[in-house]
C-alpha cells in the first residue's frame, strides 16, 4: 500500500515539474509522457469504471477486473452488442408473468459507490418467458452516461442509449443472492433501456428525488411508496425481448444470469436523465459512464421473443383467409 502511495506521490510530482516547462516540443509530447508515467500510478486498489480512474486515485478498470475476479474473463459475460439480424427467433420465449409488480412498497435508495440501488422488500416474481423457474425481484439499480449521453450497457446494433434499468431476480429455490449466484441460472435479470422524452416521467417523482437525496457518496435515504410496475413500460409492451446466457456486469462477474433485454425504452426527460450524473463515487468524483463495455459473445446465440412477429402472422393470416374466401368487410 505504502509503495502504491509513493507512486501516486512520484506521479502527481512528475506532473507538475513537467508543466513547469515552457518550451514548445515538451509542451507537445506532455501528454504522451504522463500517460505512460501515469501507466505506473494505476492497478492498485478495488475495482472500478474508467471515469474514477486517475493517478491520485488508482484503481483497477474494466479491462483488469479478471485480475482479481476470474470470472470476468470468461466465456459468457455481459453485457453484450445484440446485433438484431443475427438474433434467432425462439418462439418458446413467450410473455413474462409478473406478480406483485404492482404491488407498492417502501424501501431505502443506496449509493453503492458504483451506482444507486433499491432493495425489494416484497415477493414480486417473473415467470414464463421460457424460464426454467420462478424468480424473485432482489433489488434494482441503474448506469448510466454523463449529462444524458450515451450509458446503457447493452447496446443495440451498435447504438448506446442513455441509461440502463436492471431489475435483479433469483430463483425462488434459494434464499440468498450468493447462493443463487452458484447455480448457472440461479439469477435472471430483467434489463430496460431509457430514452430521451420531451416532457418528465411523472412515475419516476420518487425515483428522482431518491436520487438527488442520496448524491453524496456513501448515503442512504428512504423512498416513498413505489411498485415496479410504475418503473417499466406497461405489460402489453413487454412481448419483445432478446434472450442470452450472461453474467453480472460488475465483479465478481459470475455468469450465472439469464438475461432479457426488452426492446420497449422508458421515456425520461433530459433533467432527469441528468439527475443521476450529479451522484458521486466514493472518492467524491461524479458518478459518470458507470457501465461496462460490451463483451465479446464468443459463440453465443442470442435470440428474440416471436410474440410481436406472431401478432403479425396472424394479422396477415385472416387477412389471407379473407380473401381466399371471398369475404368482405360490411360498408
Amino acid at each position: 500500500m505504502r509503495s502504491h502511495r509513493r507512486e501516486s506521490s512520484h506521479c502527481v510530482a512528475f506532473s507538475r515539474l513537467i508543466q513547469r516547462r515552457s518550451n514548445m516540443q515538451q509542451l507537445l509530447i506532455l501528454p504522451v509522457l504522463l500517460a505512460s508515467f501515469c501507466r505506473v500510478c494505476a492497478g492498485s486498489g478495488g475495482w472500478c469504471y474508467h471515469s474514477q480512474s486517475t493517478c491520485d486515485h488508482p484503481c483497477n478498470v474494466p479491462e483488469k477486473w479478471a485480475g482479481g475476479n476470474r470470472d470476468c474473463g470468461g466465456k459468457s459475460q455481459s453485457p453484450v452488442n445484440i446485433v438484431t439480424r443475427k438474433t434467432v427467433r425462439n418462439e418458446r420465449l413467450t410473455p413474462f408473468q409478473f406478480k406483485n409488480y404492482q404491488h407498492t412498497f417502501k424501501s431505502v435508495m443506496t449509493n453503492t459507490g458504483h451506482s444507486v440501488q433499491v432493495n425489494i422488500p416484497i415477493t414480486s416474481t417473473i415467470s414464463g418467458g421460457d424460464l426454467s423457474s420462478t424468480y424473485k425481484a432482489v433489488q434494482l439499480h441503474l448506469h448510466w452516461g454523463k449529462d444524458g449521453a450515451p450509458g446503457s450497457e447493452h447496446t443495440i446494433d451498435g447504438e448506446q442509449y442513455p441509461m440502463e434499468l436492471h431489475i435483479v431476480h433469483m430463483n425462488t429455490k434459494y434464499s440468498d443472492l450468493g447462493t443463487a449466484l452458484r447455480d448457472p441460472k440461479g439469477v435472471a435479470v430483467l434489463g430496460f433501456f431509457y430514452e430521451v422524452s420531451k416532457s418528465p416521467n411523472q412515475k419516476y417523482e420518487a425515483i428522482i428525488k431518491g436520487v438527488e437525496s442520496v448524491a453524496s457518496k456513501n448515503v442512504s435515504n428512504s423512498l416513498p411508496a413505489i411498485s415496479l410496475a410504475q418503473l417499466i413500460p406497461p405489460e402489453q409492451k413487454l412481448t419483445s425481448y432478446y434472450r442470452y446466457q450472461g453474467s453480472l456486469t460488475t465483479p465478481p462477474c459470475s455468469e450465472s444470469v439469464v438475461w432479457s433485454v426488452f426492446k420497449t425504452p422508458i421515456p425520461l426527460s433530459m433533467d432527469q436523465i441528468k439527475a443521476f450524473s450529479k451522484v458521486q463515487f466514493h472518492d467524491g468524483k461524479s458518478m459518470v459512464n458507470n457501465f461496462r463495455p460490451v463483451q465479446p459473445l464468443k459463440g453465443r446465440l442470442v435470440f428474440y421473443s416471436g410474440s410481436a412477429a406472431l401478432l403479425v402472422s396472424s394479422a396477415l393470416l385472416v387477412a389471407a383467409l379473407t380473401t381466399a374466401l371471398g369475404l368482405s368487410q360490411p360498408n
